[in-house]
């Protein structure tokens, strides 16, 4: 009776440990890091279509990584509007 009561409490923080880091998970899906995303990926964004998310990515392989989120503003045809409706999906991790 011991041991299976020792695997239950065995298997109940596993559980306990596998939800709590589904959270985390959570949080950060619907995030995209300009940084690192793939022209199929930057497309999720809204407002940017394929044109727009290579220029992204030709932007970032000429001049390095963003250093903000904002200066993703910096890409010819990407303005305050296309970041005011990205800005809580954007990363630059």
């Amino acid at each position: 009776m011991m041991r299976a009561q020792k695997w239950m409490t065995m298997l109940m923080l596993v559980t306990l440990v596998m939800l709590s880091s589904g959270s985390v998970f959570a949080e950060e899906q619907g995030k995209i890091n300009i940084n690192t995303a793939t022209v199929e990926e930057l497309v999720q964004l809204d407002r940017v279509g394929p044109s727009y998310a290579e220029k992204i990515v030709t932007f970032r392989q000429e001049n390095g990584p963003f250093k903000a989120p904002e200066e993703i503003m910096l890409v010819a045809g990407i303005g305050p509007k296309t970041f005011e409706i990205n800005k809580d999906r954007i990363v630059v991790k």
